[in-house]
Protein backbone atom coordinates (compact mmCIF):
# COMPACT_ATOMS: atom_id res chain seq x y z
CA UNK A 1 0.00 0.00 0.00
CA UNK A 2 1.21 3.20 -1.16
CA UNK A 3 1.90 6.27 1.16
CA UNK A 4 -0.13 8.53 -0.79
CA UNK A 5 -3.29 5.81 -1.29
CA UNK A 6 -6.34 7.74 -0.22
CA UNK A 7 -4.86 10.81 -0.85
CA UNK A 8 -7.06 13.08 -3.17
CA UNK A 9 -7.19 13.30 -6.34
CA UNK A 10 -6.60 9.93 -5.64
CA UNK A 11 -5.31 8.98 -9.54
CA UNK A 12 -3.04 12.41 -9.14
CA UNK A 13 -1.28 11.15 -6.15
CA UNK A 14 -0.86 7.16 -7.15
CA UNK A 15 0.83 8.61 -10.36
CA UNK A 16 3.24 10.65 -8.56
CA UNK A 17 4.28 7.74 -6.27
CA UNK A 18 4.98 5.36 -8.64
CA UNK A 19 7.08 8.18 -10.11
CA UNK A 20 9.35 8.86 -7.20
CA UNK A 21 10.04 5.17 -6.92
CA UNK A 22 11.81 5.72 -10.20
CA UNK A 23 15.14 7.73 -10.40
CA UNK A 24 15.15 10.60 -12.44
CA UNK A 25 17.60 12.90 -11.78
CA UNK A 26 18.91 14.79 -14.68
CA UNK A 27 20.68 12.91 -17.16
CA UNK A 28 19.20 9.79 -15.45
CA UNK A 29 15.90 9.36 -17.40
CA UNK A 30 15.66 6.56 -19.24
CA UNK A 31 13.74 4.38 -16.83
CA UNK A 32 11.02 7.06 -16.70
CA UNK A 33 10.91 7.53 -19.79
CA UNK A 34 9.91 4.12 -20.30
CA UNK A 35 7.35 3.85 -17.53
CA UNK A 36 5.66 6.40 -19.24
CA UNK A 37 5.72 4.45 -22.66
CA UNK A 38 4.40 1.39 -20.94
CA UNK A 39 1.72 3.51 -19.50
CA UNK A 40 0.47 4.64 -22.69
CA UNK A 41 0.97 0.97 -24.36
CA UNK A 42 -1.43 -0.47 -21.47
CA UNK A 43 -4.06 2.24 -22.15
CA UNK A 44 -3.92 1.81 -26.34
CA UNK A 45 -3.39 5.64 -26.41
CA UNK A 46 -0.70 6.95 -29.16
CA UNK A 47 2.79 7.76 -28.34
CA UNK A 48 6.12 8.76 -29.30
CA UNK A 49 9.26 8.35 -27.40
CA UNK A 50 12.82 9.91 -28.90
CA UNK A 51 16.24 8.86 -28.41
CA UNK A 52 16.93 11.83 -25.70
CA UNK A 53 13.81 9.90 -23.72
CA UNK A 54 11.56 12.72 -24.31
CA UNK A 55 7.38 11.45 -24.73
CA UNK A 56 4.44 12.34 -26.17
CA UNK A 57 1.43 10.68 -25.94
CA UNK A 58 -1.93 11.50 -27.41
CA UNK A 59 -5.54 10.92 -26.14
CA UNK A 60 -8.40 12.15 -28.88
CA UNK A 61 -10.95 14.50 -28.11
CA UNK A 62 -13.95 13.18 -25.64
CA UNK A 63 -17.38 13.24 -28.03
CA UNK A 64 -18.57 16.42 -28.51
CA UNK A 65 -14.83 18.07 -28.63
CA UNK A 66 -13.92 16.56 -31.72
CA UNK A 67 -13.79 20.35 -33.56
CA UNK A 68 -12.06 21.81 -30.71
CA UNK A 69 -8.42 22.86 -30.41
CA UNK A 70 -6.33 20.54 -29.18
CA UNK A 71 -4.76 21.40 -25.73
CA UNK A 72 -1.05 20.72 -25.30
CA UNK A 73 -0.49 19.61 -21.42
CA UNK A 74 3.31 19.98 -20.34
CA UNK A 75 6.12 19.30 -17.96
CA UNK A 76 9.74 17.54 -17.67
CA UNK A 77 10.58 14.08 -15.98
CA UNK A 78 13.78 15.22 -14.94
CA UNK A 79 14.30 16.51 -10.85
CA UNK A 80 17.50 17.97 -9.07
CA UNK A 81 19.04 15.37 -6.96
CA UNK A 82 20.19 17.30 -3.96
CA UNK A 83 19.97 15.09 -0.46
CA UNK A 84 21.23 15.97 3.50
CA UNK A 85 25.17 15.39 3.96
CA UNK A 86 23.85 11.91 6.49
CA UNK A 87 21.75 10.48 3.95
CA UNK A 88 23.05 8.25 2.48
CA UNK A 89 20.48 6.92 -0.24
CA UNK A 90 21.98 6.74 -3.61
CA UNK A 91 19.45 8.71 -6.67
CA UNK A 92 20.75 7.67 -9.12
CA UNK A 93 19.55 3.88 -8.07
CA UNK A 94 17.02 4.43 -5.66
CA UNK A 95 13.74 5.45 -5.60
CA UNK A 96 12.47 8.76 -3.22
CA UNK A 97 11.09 7.63 0.31
CA UNK A 98 8.04 9.92 0.76
CA UNK A 99 6.96 11.65 3.52
CA UNK A 100 3.23 13.15 3.96
CA UNK A 101 1.46 14.76 6.90
CA UNK A 102 -2.14 16.70 6.87
CA UNK A 103 -0.40 19.64 4.44
CA UNK A 104 2.39 18.58 2.93
CA UNK A 105 4.30 15.78 0.52
CA UNK A 106 8.33 15.76 1.40
CA UNK A 107 10.70 13.23 0.71
CA UNK A 108 13.35 11.95 3.36
CA UNK A 109 16.78 13.51 3.34
CA UNK A 110 16.40 14.15 -0.06
CA UNK A 111 14.42 16.33 -3.05
CA UNK A 112 11.29 15.67 -3.73
CA UNK A 113 10.98 16.43 -7.37
CA UNK A 114 7.38 17.96 -7.05
CA UNK A 115 9.26 19.99 -9.65
CA UNK A 116 8.36 19.18 -12.13
CA UNK A 117 6.79 15.50 -10.94
CA UNK A 118 3.42 16.98 -10.62
CA UNK A 119 3.50 18.28 -13.94
CA UNK A 120 3.51 14.47 -15.15
CA UNK A 121 1.28 13.23 -12.82
CA UNK A 122 -1.79 15.76 -13.68
CA UNK A 123 -1.55 14.93 -17.56
CA UNK A 124 -1.68 11.14 -16.82
CA UNK A 125 -4.57 11.44 -14.22
CA UNK A 126 -6.35 13.18 -17.04
CA UNK A 127 -4.66 10.66 -20.04
CA UNK A 128 -6.40 7.88 -17.39
CA UNK A 129 -9.65 9.54 -16.17
CA UNK A 130 -12.30 8.43 -19.30
CA UNK A 131 -14.91 10.91 -17.17
CA UNK A 132 -13.37 13.83 -17.91
CA UNK A 133 -14.54 15.88 -21.09
CA UNK A 134 -11.90 17.64 -23.12
CA UNK A 135 -10.41 18.63 -26.32
CA UNK A 136 -7.55 16.06 -28.33
CA UNK A 137 -4.75 16.00 -25.29
CA UNK A 138 -1.24 15.79 -26.36
CA UNK A 139 0.84 14.92 -23.11
CA UNK A 140 4.12 16.34 -23.88
CA UNK A 141 7.03 15.28 -21.09
CA UNK A 142 10.89 16.96 -22.06
CA UNK A 143 13.90 15.57 -20.03
CA UNK A 144 16.87 17.29 -18.54
CA UNK A 145 14.96 20.94 -18.33
CA UNK A 146 16.67 21.33 -15.10
CA UNK A 147 20.28 21.45 -17.16
CA UNK A 148 19.57 23.88 -19.82
CA UNK A 149 15.78 23.18 -21.46
CA UNK A 150 17.69 20.21 -23.86
CA UNK A 151 14.80 18.27 -24.16
CA UNK A 152 12.65 20.61 -25.13
CA UNK A 153 15.55 22.06 -27.39
CA UNK A 154 15.76 18.38 -29.10
CA UNK A 155 12.16 17.62 -29.23
CA UNK A 156 10.73 16.88 -32.52
CA UNK A 157 6.77 18.64 -32.23
CA UNK A 158 5.49 17.08 -35.94
CA UNK A 159 3.00 14.63 -34.15
CA UNK A 160 1.72 17.75 -32.29
CA UNK A 161 -1.78 19.64 -33.94
CA UNK A 162 -2.32 21.91 -30.96
CA UNK A 163 -1.53 25.79 -30.69
CA UNK A 164 -2.45 25.71 -26.79
CA UNK A 165 -0.61 24.65 -24.72
CA UNK A 166 -0.69 24.44 -20.47
CA UNK A 167 2.70 24.37 -18.98
CA UNK A 168 2.81 22.98 -14.85
CA UNK A 169 5.75 24.37 -14.28
CA UNK A 170 5.20 26.99 -11.64
CA UNK A 171 5.95 26.97 -8.10
CA UNK A 172 3.06 29.20 -6.73
CA UNK A 173 -0.52 28.52 -6.90
CA UNK A 174 -2.80 31.50 -8.43
CA UNK A 175 0.48 32.99 -10.72
CA UNK A 176 -0.13 32.86 -14.61
CA UNK A 177 3.06 33.34 -15.68
CA UNK A 178 2.64 34.89 -19.47
CA UNK A 179 6.09 35.49 -20.61
CA UNK A 180 9.75 34.44 -20.08
CA UNK A 181 13.22 34.83 -21.80
CA UNK A 182 15.07 33.39 -24.65
CA UNK A 183 18.87 33.53 -24.33
CA UNK A 184 22.06 32.02 -24.90
CA UNK A 185 25.62 31.61 -23.36
CA UNK A 186 27.69 33.99 -25.39
CA UNK A 187 31.73 33.41 -24.49
CA UNK A 188 33.78 36.20 -25.72
CA UNK A 189 37.87 35.22 -26.39
CA UNK A 190 40.61 37.62 -26.58
CA UNK A 191 43.99 36.30 -27.52
CA UNK A 192 46.78 38.38 -25.52
CA UNK A 193 50.57 38.19 -25.64
CA UNK A 194 52.97 37.77 -23.36
CA UNK A 195 56.26 39.69 -22.67
CA UNK A 196 58.75 40.47 -20.06
CA UNK A 197 58.08 43.94 -17.66
CA UNK A 198 60.05 44.97 -14.88
CA UNK A 199 58.28 46.06 -11.66
CA UNK A 200 56.68 44.61 -8.76
CA UNK A 201 54.16 42.13 -8.95
CA UNK A 202 50.76 42.92 -7.14
CA UNK A 203 47.33 41.38 -7.01
CA UNK A 204 43.75 42.77 -6.22
CA UNK A 205 40.52 41.27 -5.58
CA UNK A 206 37.00 42.68 -5.71
CA UNK A 207 34.76 41.04 -2.99
CA UNK A 208 32.33 40.85 -1.07
CA UNK A 209 29.59 41.13 -3.22
CA UNK A 210 25.67 40.33 -3.06
CA UNK A 211 25.00 38.01 -6.15
CA UNK A 212 22.51 36.32 -6.99
CA UNK A 213 20.39 34.77 -10.24
CA UNK A 214 21.38 37.02 -13.45
CA UNK A 215 17.84 36.45 -14.26
CA UNK A 216 15.03 36.82 -11.32
CA UNK A 217 17.58 38.96 -9.31
CA UNK A 218 19.06 41.16 -12.38
CA UNK A 219 16.55 43.82 -11.62
CA UNK A 220 18.41 44.42 -8.21
CA UNK A 221 20.92 46.47 -9.27
CA UNK A 222 23.73 44.43 -7.67
CA UNK A 223 27.12 44.48 -8.53
CA UNK A 224 29.04 42.60 -10.48
CA UNK A 225 32.33 41.88 -9.19
CA UNK A 226 34.08 41.19 -13.10
CA UNK A 227 32.71 44.83 -13.96
CA UNK A 228 33.84 46.25 -11.18
CA UNK A 229 37.24 44.55 -11.32
CA UNK A 230 37.83 46.68 -14.96
CA UNK A 231 37.06 49.62 -13.25
CA UNK A 232 39.78 49.32 -10.86
CA UNK A 233 42.02 48.15 -13.16
CA UNK A 234 41.52 51.01 -15.33
CA UNK A 235 41.95 53.48 -12.55
CA UNK A 236 45.01 52.06 -11.75
CA UNK A 237 46.17 52.42 -15.50
CA UNK A 238 45.72 55.41 -15.56
CA UNK A 239 48.18 56.25 -12.73
CA UNK A 240 51.71 54.74 -14.87
CA UNK A 241 52.28 51.87 -16.58
CA UNK A 242 50.99 48.64 -15.60
CA UNK A 243 50.77 45.44 -17.64
CA UNK A 244 48.26 42.31 -16.36
CA UNK A 245 48.82 38.67 -16.17
CA UNK A 246 45.31 37.23 -15.46
CA UNK A 247 41.79 37.92 -14.31
CA UNK A 248 39.75 35.80 -12.69
CA UNK A 249 36.08 35.86 -11.44
CA UNK A 250 32.91 33.99 -11.21
CA UNK A 251 31.99 30.58 -11.65
CA UNK A 252 28.57 30.41 -13.23
CA UNK A 253 27.48 32.45 -16.61
CA UNK A 254 24.11 32.97 -14.85
CA UNK A 255 25.15 33.88 -11.71
CA UNK A 256 25.92 37.49 -10.59
CA UNK A 257 29.55 37.55 -9.51
CA UNK A 258 30.76 37.98 -6.08
CA UNK A 259 34.49 38.05 -6.01
CA UNK A 260 36.95 39.26 -8.89
CA UNK A 261 40.83 38.31 -8.46
CA UNK A 262 43.43 40.35 -10.97
CA UNK A 263 46.90 39.79 -11.01
CA UNK A 264 49.85 42.30 -12.53
CA UNK A 265 53.09 44.24 -12.53
CA UNK A 266 53.32 48.25 -11.88
CA UNK A 267 56.06 50.06 -11.71
CA UNK A 268 54.70 52.96 -9.07
CA UNK A 269 54.01 49.97 -5.81
CA UNK A 270 52.35 53.39 -4.03
CA UNK A 271 49.43 54.18 -6.17
CA UNK A 272 48.37 50.39 -5.76
CA UNK A 273 47.09 50.62 -2.21
CA UNK A 274 46.31 54.27 -2.89
CA UNK A 275 43.94 53.59 -5.98
CA UNK A 276 42.64 50.42 -4.52
CA UNK A 277 41.51 52.64 -1.59
CA UNK A 278 39.96 55.04 -3.43
CA UNK A 279 37.85 52.52 -5.75
CA UNK A 280 36.73 51.12 -2.58
CA UNK A 281 35.54 54.05 -1.18
CA UNK A 282 33.77 55.17 -4.47
CA UNK A 283 32.59 51.94 -5.44
CA UNK A 284 31.01 51.28 -1.64
CA UNK A 285 29.19 54.60 -2.53
CA UNK A 286 27.47 53.66 -5.25
CA UNK A 287 26.26 49.82 -4.41
CA UNK A 288 26.00 50.96 -0.22
CA UNK A 289 22.47 49.86 -0.55
CA UNK A 290 22.75 46.63 -2.68
CA UNK A 291 25.85 45.38 -1.67
CA UNK A 292 27.08 47.28 2.01
CA UNK A 293 30.14 44.28 2.40
CA UNK A 294 31.95 45.39 -0.61
CA UNK A 295 35.46 45.66 -0.54
CA UNK A 296 38.47 46.42 -3.20
CA UNK A 297 41.94 45.09 -1.64
CA UNK A 298 45.49 45.78 -2.67
CA UNK A 299 48.79 43.22 -1.88
CA UNK A 300 52.11 43.20 -3.11
CA UNK A 301 53.66 40.38 -4.45
CA UNK A 302 56.00 38.07 -6.23
CA UNK A 303 54.49 36.63 -9.88
CA UNK A 304 56.34 34.14 -11.54
CA UNK A 305 53.84 34.16 -14.53
CA UNK A 306 54.87 36.33 -17.64
CA UNK A 307 53.06 39.72 -17.90
CA UNK A 308 50.62 40.60 -21.20
CA UNK A 309 52.27 43.06 -23.36
CA UNK A 310 51.14 46.79 -23.48
CA UNK A 311 48.97 46.34 -26.43
CA UNK A 312 47.37 43.35 -25.17
CA UNK A 313 47.14 44.36 -21.47
CA UNK A 314 45.31 47.75 -23.32
CA UNK A 315 42.59 45.34 -25.57
CA UNK A 316 41.79 43.49 -21.66
CA UNK A 317 41.13 47.18 -20.19
CA UNK A 318 39.17 48.01 -23.07
CA UNK A 319 37.01 44.85 -23.01
CA UNK A 320 36.50 45.06 -19.46
CA UNK A 321 35.39 48.81 -20.00
CA UNK A 322 32.75 48.43 -22.97
CA UNK A 323 31.55 44.87 -22.64
CA UNK A 324 27.76 45.78 -22.32
CA UNK A 325 26.71 44.12 -18.80
CA UNK A 326 22.97 44.61 -16.99
CA UNK A 327 19.52 45.57 -18.15
CA UNK A 328 19.42 46.86 -21.02
CA UNK A 329 15.90 47.14 -21.97
CA UNK A 330 12.76 46.79 -19.64
CA UNK A 331 9.26 45.97 -21.54
CA UNK A 332 6.80 48.70 -22.32
CA UNK A 333 3.89 46.36 -22.00
CA UNK A 334 4.81 45.06 -18.58
CA UNK A 335 5.38 46.99 -15.62
CA UNK A 336 8.73 46.43 -13.71
CA UNK A 337 9.38 43.50 -16.59
CA UNK A 338 13.42 42.87 -17.54
CA UNK A 339 12.87 42.40 -20.96
CA UNK A 340 16.56 42.42 -21.70
CA UNK A 341 19.86 41.76 -19.80
CA UNK A 342 23.08 40.31 -19.89
CA UNK A 343 25.58 39.49 -17.00
CA UNK A 344 29.90 38.47 -17.69
CA UNK A 345 29.48 36.03 -14.94
CA UNK A 346 33.02 34.24 -15.48
CA UNK A 347 36.27 35.40 -16.54
CA UNK A 348 39.02 33.34 -17.08
CA UNK A 349 42.54 33.68 -18.44
CA UNK A 350 45.04 31.32 -20.24
CA UNK A 351 48.21 31.37 -20.85
CA UNK A 352 47.35 32.85 -24.34
CA UNK A 353 43.65 34.35 -23.86
CA UNK A 354 41.01 36.05 -22.14
CA UNK A 355 37.72 34.46 -21.81
CA UNK A 356 34.73 36.03 -20.76
CA UNK A 357 31.09 34.31 -20.42
CA UNK A 358 27.84 35.41 -20.83
CA UNK A 359 24.32 34.73 -19.89
CA UNK A 360 22.37 36.51 -22.38
CA UNK A 361 18.55 36.75 -21.67
CA UNK A 362 15.98 38.52 -23.41
CA UNK A 363 11.90 37.90 -24.06
CA UNK A 364 12.03 39.86 -27.84
CA UNK A 365 14.19 37.94 -29.70
CA UNK A 366 14.97 40.31 -31.89
CA UNK A 367 16.87 41.96 -29.29
CA UNK A 368 18.84 39.14 -27.87
CA UNK A 369 20.05 39.41 -31.51
CA UNK A 370 21.03 42.96 -30.38
CA UNK A 371 23.03 41.53 -27.83
CA UNK A 372 25.13 39.19 -29.63
CA UNK A 373 25.80 41.72 -32.49
CA UNK A 374 26.70 44.31 -29.78
CA UNK A 375 29.48 41.67 -28.52
CA UNK A 376 30.55 40.62 -31.83
CA UNK A 377 31.13 43.92 -33.17
CA UNK A 378 33.46 44.77 -30.25
CA UNK A 379 35.51 41.72 -30.16
CA UNK A 380 36.19 41.88 -34.06
CA UNK A 381 37.46 45.13 -33.64
CA UNK A 382 39.90 43.83 -30.20
CA UNK A 383 40.89 41.15 -32.65
CA UNK A 384 38.96 38.52 -31.20
CA UNK A 385 36.12 35.89 -31.20
CA UNK A 386 32.39 35.37 -29.53
CA UNK A 387 31.06 31.89 -30.03
CA UNK A 388 27.09 31.47 -29.01
CA UNK A 389 25.86 28.45 -27.61
CA UNK A 390 22.62 27.11 -25.54
CA UNK A 391 20.13 29.36 -28.08
CA UNK A 392 16.70 28.85 -26.34
CA UNK A 393 13.53 31.35 -27.65
CA UNK A 394 11.99 33.75 -25.87
CA UNK A 395 8.27 33.90 -25.05
CA UNK A 396 6.63 37.00 -26.04
CA UNK A 397 3.75 38.41 -24.09
CA UNK A 398 0.87 38.38 -26.25
CA UNK A 399 -1.61 40.68 -25.89
CA UNK A 400 -4.91 38.88 -27.01
CA UNK A 401 -4.49 35.10 -25.40
CA UNK A 402 -8.09 33.21 -25.64
CA UNK A 403 -6.28 30.94 -23.25
CA UNK A 404 -5.36 33.75 -20.72
CA UNK A 405 -8.95 34.51 -21.00
CA UNK A 406 -10.47 31.16 -20.73
CA UNK A 407 -8.13 30.35 -17.41
CA UNK A 408 -8.68 33.78 -15.89
CA UNK A 409 -12.20 33.22 -15.91
CA UNK A 410 -12.63 29.78 -14.18
CA UNK A 411 -10.12 31.37 -11.96
CA UNK A 412 -12.48 33.61 -11.24
CA UNK A 413 -15.44 31.54 -10.67
CA UNK A 414 -13.25 28.69 -8.11
CA UNK A 415 -11.14 31.40 -6.32
CA UNK A 416 -13.25 34.39 -6.00
CA UNK A 417 -10.61 36.98 -7.04
CA UNK A 418 -8.27 37.71 -10.20
CA UNK A 419 -4.88 35.64 -10.47
CA UNK A 420 -1.81 37.05 -10.89
CA UNK A 421 -0.89 37.69 -14.36
CA UNK A 422 3.54 37.24 -14.17
CA UNK A 423 6.36 37.71 -16.84
CA UNK A 424 9.56 36.39 -15.66
CA UNK A 425 13.32 37.48 -16.57
CA UNK A 426 14.60 33.59 -16.60
CA UNK A 427 14.03 30.38 -19.18
CA UNK A 428 10.68 28.17 -19.33
CA UNK A 429 10.28 25.63 -21.54
CA UNK A 430 7.16 27.45 -22.84
CA UNK A 431 9.96 29.74 -24.75
CA UNK A 432 11.53 27.01 -26.37
CA UNK A 433 7.87 25.68 -27.84
CA UNK A 434 6.75 29.20 -28.83
CA UNK A 435 10.05 29.18 -31.11
CA UNK A 436 8.40 25.46 -32.46
CA UNK A 437 5.05 25.97 -32.38
CA UNK A 438 4.61 29.45 -34.60
CA UNK A 439 1.05 31.24 -32.42
CA UNK A 440 1.35 29.31 -29.85
CA UNK A 441 -1.08 30.64 -27.00
CA UNK A 442 0.75 29.39 -23.66
CA UNK A 443 0.15 29.75 -19.83
CA UNK A 444 2.50 28.38 -17.23
CA UNK A 445 0.90 27.24 -13.74
CA UNK A 446 1.48 25.28 -10.91
CA UNK A 447 0.16 24.25 -7.58
CA UNK A 448 2.70 25.48 -4.28
CA UNK A 449 6.11 24.04 -3.51
CA UNK A 450 8.46 25.45 -1.49
CA UNK A 451 12.25 25.76 -1.47
CA UNK A 452 12.78 23.13 -4.72
CA UNK A 453 16.05 22.25 -5.79
CA UNK A 454 17.01 21.46 -1.96
CA UNK A 455 16.57 18.42 0.59
CA UNK A 456 13.81 21.21 2.34
CA UNK A 457 11.36 20.44 -0.76
CA UNK A 458 7.53 20.07 -0.29
CA UNK A 459 4.43 20.28 -2.22
CA UNK A 460 1.09 21.49 -0.68
CA UNK A 461 -1.74 19.33 -0.86
CA UNK A 462 -4.44 21.15 -1.04
CA UNK A 463 -2.93 23.33 -3.21
CA UNK A 464 -2.55 20.08 -5.84
CA UNK A 465 -6.46 19.15 -5.20
CA UNK A 466 -7.58 23.13 -6.26
CA UNK A 467 -4.79 23.45 -9.15
CA UNK A 468 -5.84 19.93 -10.54
CA UNK A 469 -9.80 20.65 -10.49
CA UNK A 470 -8.84 24.23 -11.69
CA UNK A 471 -7.29 22.10 -14.85
CA UNK A 472 -9.89 19.76 -15.53
CA UNK A 473 -12.86 22.51 -15.34
CA UNK A 474 -10.28 24.89 -17.84
CA UNK A 475 -10.36 21.57 -20.27
CA UNK A 476 -13.74 21.04 -20.00
CA UNK A 477 -14.48 24.66 -21.06
CA UNK A 478 -12.17 24.42 -24.42
CA UNK A 479 -14.74 23.22 -26.26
Amino acid sequence: MGILKGVQPEKVFALFEEMCAIPHGSGNTKAISDWCVAFAKERGLEHYQDADNNIIIIKEATPGYEQAEPVILQGHLDMVCEKLPDCTKDMAKEGLELVVDEEYVSAKGTTLGGDDGIAVAMAMAVLDDHTLQHPRIEAVFTVDEEIGLLGAASIDVSPLKGHTMINIDSELEGVFTVSCAGGNTSTCTLPVERAAFAGQGFSLVVGGLTGGHSGTEIDKGRANSNMLMGRVLRALDSQGQMRLIRVEGGLKDNAIPVETRAFGVVQDTVQVQAVAAEMEKILRNEYQTTDPNLFVKAELCTQSQIPMTQESSEKVLCMLTCLPNGIQAMSAEIAGLVQTSLNMGILKTEEGNMMASYSVRSSVDSQKQMLKDQLLCLMTQLGGTVQFKGEYAGWQYQENSPLRERMVSVFVEQYGHEPKIEAIHAGLECGVFAGKIPGLDCISIGPDLFEIHTPREKMSIASVQRVYRFLVEVLKRSK
